[in-house]
């Protein structure tokens, strides 16, 4: 019987023009070689399997070649290019790193590189898994590696270029080798089984191509594991079979079934995969692939991103006309929150079946709406109602909420007997009031929380929107602490604003009418959006239905009038100094 040799080794190039997927680095060595640049030290750094070793060789064979074609190709006739093909050259040395690490192994080393060549021009030391050398071994390695005999080119082949030391990288010409682009591996695994008489489907050459990650050697490796159990015959069913993936054919359907918001159905295709032995990351990360190359298939210039087959990449074109982008971009991120959430997960299978339920309900329009979407406070001018020393000298943009009065008699009977919404409430103001904005609060859909115990109360209270009847005066420095509680309960999402809203200005227009002045539209905006549940809270929380709040940007020179301690304070160390020599001498501070 013959001796079998793998197709990683068979099929190995032996040319620079044989080398696949690295076209420009090896026009660089070639031309190299041509106008006779040689380097004293070479780097040959990049991912596993696509070819640093391999054209260590080429180069070192090319080098001493001494009839080299047109092209600057060995010529694989003379005496030196037949002895290094039969493996019997004296003037090309492999060195494993990884094995032969230490300063003994580098001084063998450099006790070789004194003798110089008794065939040919050069002698070439390639050292694989370089970043293996121990420090001692590196420091070692710097004089020769700088300055070696004129006969001596170094190689240094490494997968981990970051472990290698600065002093070694400074003296070699650096190679990086990229991964190989799936259809050059599917090119070369389709030449490889035509020349082995095997019969293989393209589709199932592709998903070779895709496990093996850019690396043409471990393509090479699954193809012989293919070839052994299909006996010769690749199909894309016995491959997906075989390399235990994921069939393209179950993303589809899943998808399908979330265009028709068919809940029940995702939920048992994915407990088919499951029953198929799949983890439920390596889905969620697989169908969130298949997202991403139908929003890449909407596009005629992006379709080219794809790397799948013919076959395939017409299916994803024609299911991406389906699917709108807005559809697409939600059901990215929440597959990506899944898989982020995945490992810290207690229930990871219902981790995921939320998701997939979540993902039939997007375009479902019978659900409600997405949370924390809130729509933005109309600006009212109420500097009218303002008195007439406070009005700034510039007529900024004013957001306001209007105050929560007292519930008319008949509006108070209906209360009682339960059949009235806050909602229904607001509006039957709005009736007898023309002039003031009127807001919906269950449309905004604010959700707050707080871990804090002092705080949990805070969201029932904001929820419950319950109505204030009472007018007990506002004092300045409980309204500061109500307002840093509320601050506190908001959720993670606002910490920022959380931070900032107990330290924005606030200034008192009227015994109940208070106004925030911050310094820019931004501010405005992000406290705008919760101004309504600070006010009910605070309505509430004070007891006072009379109270309300607005918000506006400060004018340009806007003399504003302190309401809390340390803006008091400041307020009057601006016109005497001597408070802050006071404060710093006896070490005050503001609470």
């Amino acid at each position: 019987m013959d001796n079998y040799i793998v197709s990683a080794l068979k099929y190995r190039p032996t040319t620079f023009q044989s080398v696949i997927g690295q076209k420009a680095l090896t026009t660089t060595l070639k031309n190299a070689i041509l106008s006779n640049k040689l380097a004293h030290a070479y780097l040959f750094c990049g991912p596993r399997g696509v070819g640093k070793t391999t054209c260590a060789r080429i180069f070192a064979k090319t080098i001493n070649c001494t009839n080299l074609n047109a092209e600057g190709e060995a010529c694989n006739e003379c005496e030196s290019c037949r002895s290094f093909n039969e493996q019997r050259s004296l003037n090309i040395y492999e060195l494993d790193a990884a094995s032969n690490n230490s300063v003994e192994d580098i001084r063998t080393l450099i006790e070789q590189v004194r003798i110089p060549p008794q065939q040919g021009k050069y002698k070439v030391y390639i050292i694989d898994e370089v970043h293996m050398l121990s420090t001692a071994a590196f420091n070692a390695f710097l004089k020769t590696l700088e300055e070696p005999p004129h006969y001596v080119i170094f190689i240094l082949a490494t997968t981990e270029k970051h472990k290698v030391l600065p002093t070694i990288l400074s003296r070699c010409q650096i190679y990086d080798f990229s991964r190989i682009s799936v259809k050059d591996i599917v090119d070369h695994l389709a030449y490889v089984a035509e020349q082995e008489h095997i019969k293989a489907d393209r589709d199932a050459l592709n998903i070779i191509a895709m496990k093996a990650d850019g690396g043409m050697r471990d393509s090479l490796s699954i193809f012989d594991q293919a070839v052994s159990f299909t006996g010769g015959n690749i199909t894309y069913q016995n491959i997906i079979e075989n390399l235990n993936v994921l069939d393209y054919d179950y993303y589809f359907r899943l998808t399908d079934l979330f265009l028709k918001n068919d809940v029940s159905g995702s939920l048992l295709l994915f407990n088919e995969i499951l029953n198929k032995g799949f983890e439920g990351n390596r889905f969620i990360g697989g169908l969130a692939s298949h997202f991403r190359n139908l929003l890449v298939s909407k596009d005629e210039e992006t379709v080219q991103l794809l790397e799948v087959s013919d076959n395939i990449r017409q299916r994803y074109i024609a299911q991406s006309q389906q699917c709108t982008v807005k559809f697409l971009y939600r059901a990215i991120r929440l597959c990506n929150d899944c898989d982020i959430n995945y490992r810290t997960s207690q229930n990871k299978r219902l981790l995921v079946e939320l998701t997939l339920i979540e993902l039939a309900q997007i375009t479902d329009t019978n659900t409600l709406p997405e949370p924390r979407v809130i729509p933005p406070i109309k600006p009212i001018d109420i500097k009218n109602n303002l008195p007439q020393q406070s009005q700034p000298s510039a007529a900024p943009e004013i957001k306001s909420v209007p105050p929560v009065h007292q519930v008319p008699d008949n509006a108070a009977a209906e209360d009682t007997a339960g059949k009235q919404t806050m909602s229904d409430f607001l509006k039957i103001k709005s009736q007898k009031s023309n002039d003031v904005q009127v807001v919906n609060m269950n449309e905004l859909g604010i959700s707050i929380h707080s871990n804090n115990d002092s705080t949990e109360n805070v969201s029932e209270n904001v929820k419950e929107q319950e109505v204030v009847t009472g007018n007990e005066p506002i004092n300045d420095i409980q309204l500061r602490q109500k307002i840093r509680r509320f601050a506190a309960s908001l959720p993670i999402e606002q910490k920022a604003l959380s931070i900032q809203l107990p330290e924005f200005t606030l200034m008192m227009n009227a015994p109940t009418q208070f106004e925030f002045v911050v310094d820019n539209d931004f501010a405005a905006n992000e406290l705008g959006e919760i101004l309504v549940d600070l006010q009910h809270f605070l309505c509430k929380e004070l007891n006072n239905s009379q109270l309300s709040l607005s918000v506006r940007v400060s004018a340009t020179n806007e003399s504003k009038k302190p309401i809390g301690r340390k803006e008091r304070f400041m307020y009057m160390a601006e016109k005497n100094p001597n408070l802050i020599e006071l404060q710093k001498k006896f070490g005050l501070e503001l609470s």
